[in-house]
């Protein structure tokens, strides 16, 4: 599998990522171990967790199968920090909490680094800088080679990566975790922009959008899949509408041309958008995985990708097409 660098940094990340949001809880022991077998052979070595995942069970799941089955040396593991859904705050980007929760996730990862530390998300009721200073007392005490933030909205992102280069002994961000695919294109009004322009590459998370862009829910909702998860049902929902069936639609007559299958085209078309260091796939089985790995084999002639972006184009007006007396 091709290894792409994060952003303007010296760490080579394979551009599909295996996520591991359901291990611990919808995928147990036996099937990650699979599924981590199948992806290193693939050639895959970015693993991206959190410390919230199974709350920690994700994260202690790898490290069993980093002692057992993969050398650690083997992979690029990124993990985040910030998170706190049982609390009303939600998201806690203090310096305290975030060094706090990286020492729990070393412990339950069973490392003494991360390759990549991530914030989970932007804490508006804590400094921007304070956040900040985290990373880098992460990096400069060894605890994790390469930092970065998830979920930042564009002035959120510019802000961290202007800040982190604005001084000498700040670490610069590595990565930016966003979604994106054919159905969540809203990124690329500033959020990407900005990350291309500071350096920073893109972990693509949801590029298949949450599963539907398989072609899984255009008859309704499998009773196996995560649109009928009481954890992950809201999650899906959203990209279960009128305009999601369309482009769906529009995928899957893509694959019959291609004589390939709908998850391939979609995650092909996310891949190898420009900024994009690595789509994350979150398979719940091996089967899943495989389906996923398939894609190496895939790269969509242009006439068919700009079919896709046309279909699939978020309204973008005032301020992006300028301003024009009426």
């Amino acid at each position: 599998m091709e290894k792409r660098h994060l952003g303007r940094t010296g760490l080579q990340v394979s551009r599909l990522g295996l996520g591991t949001m359901t291990w611990g809880r919808d995928t147990d022991e036996h099937e990650a171990a699979e599924q981590l077998k199948e992806f290193v052979d693939a050639g895959g070595n970015l693993v991206d967790t959190a410390d919230v995942y199974a709350d920690g069970g994700a994260e202690y799941l790898l490290s069993r199968l980093t002692d057992s089955l993969i050398p650690r040396s083997e992979l690029v593991i990124a993990t985040k920090a910030g998170s706190v859904p049982e609390s009303g705050r939600r998201f806690d980007g203090s310096r305290g909490h975030l060094l706090a929760a990286l020492d729990a996730s070393l412990r339950r990862l069973g490392t003494d680094y991360v390759d990549l530390w991530q914030v989970h998300a932007f804490d508006p009721a804590t400094p921007a800088e304070e956040t900040l200073s985290a990373l880098d007392i992460a990096v400069a005490s060894g605890r994790a080679r390469y930092v970065g933030v998830c979920d930042y909205s564009g002035w959120q992102l510019a802000q961290a990566a202007t800040w982190q280069r604005a001084h000498h002994g700040r670490v610069p961000l590595a990565g930016a975790q966003l979604e994106y695919s054919l159905l969540q294109r809203g990124i690329e009004r500033e959020a990407l922009p900005a990350a291309r322009d500071a350096g920073v590459g893109l972990l693509a998370s949801s590029p298949l959008g949450r599963g539907v862009l398989t072609g899984k829910y255009r008859h309704g909702v499998p009773q196996d899949s995560r649109g009928a998860s009481p954890y992950l049902s809201g999650f899906v929902q959203p990209y279960l509408g009128e305009r999601s069936r369309r482009i769906v639609d529009a995928v899957a007559t893509a694959a019959d041309g291609l004589a390939s299958s709908p998850l391939a085209v979609a995650l092909a078309w996310v891949r190898d958008r420009p900024g994009v260091a690595s789509a994350l796939v979150g398979a719940r089985t091996v089967g899943q995985l495989q389906a996923a790995l398939s894609v190496e084999a895939l790269t969509l002639p242009g006439e068919i990708r700009g079919a896709l972006d046309d279909i699939s184009a978020p309204v973008h007006r005032y301020p992006d097409e300028g301003w024009s007396e009426l």
